[in-house]
């Protein structure tokens, strides 16, 4: 049974918009560092992240959580006790709080993820299982279940971003997800697509993103690795579709057509032009229908996720209307909410 004190970092922002709130979270400490104030008056800065979000907290010199942070080290496990309250510009913020490390159990338990997340997980794997059952090329599904055998795990980690959008533990998993939900949907409206290529680019665009931004076994923090920083994940996913290529039993297909060769040039295109445009990072522009599509499914759900983000993150600046997005270029304004389905009033 979930514990309705303890929350994620997410849920407080949600739940402590105009109120304060006793809760505890559980969380990794990402940063913590002793700093003075202005005035000359010391404190600890504390960045703790979750499964979904980070948050900053200041332990000042009269609390007793200045006196614990001397004890804490980076990448610890901690619960934090409090108030929490959403204030203006500031954000979520918490009063006379407390700290202290998580036992093993405890810890073991933040990883696993609570109910919630772990039903997100469980549905996104699963959906993404299904369609690439239903692919029926067998190259490519063959392709498709032969990486999520041998990369599973680590799938499940990754982030999709440092910053932008699904910049967090199993970020990638929940943004492939929703795009190969996307994709199907796509191919019905237009049954021209290739639908088999289509799925499967959508599962391999951000593959080489398992190396690139994968968090440890035991970690919320999005580490740099070596093969990320000079190659980058699009180089990265191409070398990956090559060397898993080459352990399918393509004699098998050889009266296959199109030929396995061209359909394998087809998905590496997808990876390489999935950005879009050559200033995005893509060696190349997308020059097909399958393409083109896998372009704007991508653009289309990390666009809704960074406003569901502002959503739930950050100020509102006037009334509906939320603090200005660098990286969608405009101010988020509160969407419309849906009708109501019973029928007009006749009087």
């Amino acid at each position: 049974m979930a514990d309705p004190g303890l929350k994620t970092i997410a849920e407080l922002r949600t739940d402590c918009r105009g109120v304060s709130l006793a809760a505890r979270l559980h969380g990794q400490v990402d940063e913590l560092t002793k700093k003075d104030s202005a005035a000359g008056k010391p404190y600890w800065e504390m960045k703790v992240r979750d499964a979904g979000d980070v948050l900053t907290l200041r332990a000042w010199s009269d609390t007793d959580a200045f006196v614990a942070c001397r004890e804490i080290s980076r990448g610890e496990c901690v619960e934090i006790a409090g108030e929490f309250a959403v204030n203006g510009g500031f954000g979520l913020d918490a009063k006379r709080w407390r700290v202290r490390v998580l036992n093993p159990q405890e810890t073991a338990e933040l990883f696993v993820g609570g109910e919630k997340e772990t039903a997100a997980v469980k549905k996104d794997l699963g959906d993404v299982a299904e369609l690439v059952h239903t692919i029926s090329d067998p190259r490519l599904r063959g392709l498709s279940e032969l990486f999520l055998q041998e990369f599973g795990p680590r799938f499940q980690r990754a982030s999709a971003a440092r910053h932008n959008h699904h910049a967090h533990r199993g970020g990638l998993l929940r943004h492939t997800g929703q795009m190969m939900r996307s994709a199907s949907a796509v191919c019905s409206a237009y049954p021209g697509l290739n639908r088999d290529l289509l799925l499967a680019g959508v599962l391999f665009h951000d593959c080489g993103k398992l190396w690139e931004m994968c968090p440890p076994e035991a970690g919320f923090e999005i580490p740099r690795e070596l093969r990320g920083e000079l190659l980058g994940h699009i180089s990265i996913g191409i070398e990956v579709v090559n060397s898993l290529w080459r352990k399918l039993p393509l004699e098998t297909w050889r009266g296959i057509e199109p030929g396995s060769e061209d359909v394998r040039l087809h998905l590496l295109h997808l990876i390489a032009s999935h950005h879009g445009e050559l200033q995005y990072g893509s060696p190349v522009e997308p020059k097909t229908p399958e393409a083109i599509a896998l372009n704007m499914v991508d653009n289309l759900d990390a666009k809704l996720e960074m406003l569901a983000m502002a959503y739930a993150r950050l100020p509102e600046i006037a009334p509906g209307i939320h603090e200005r997005v660098k990286s969608l270029n405009t101010s988020p304004v509160k969407p419309l909410p849906r009708m109501s389905s019973g029928q007009p009033d006749a009087n």
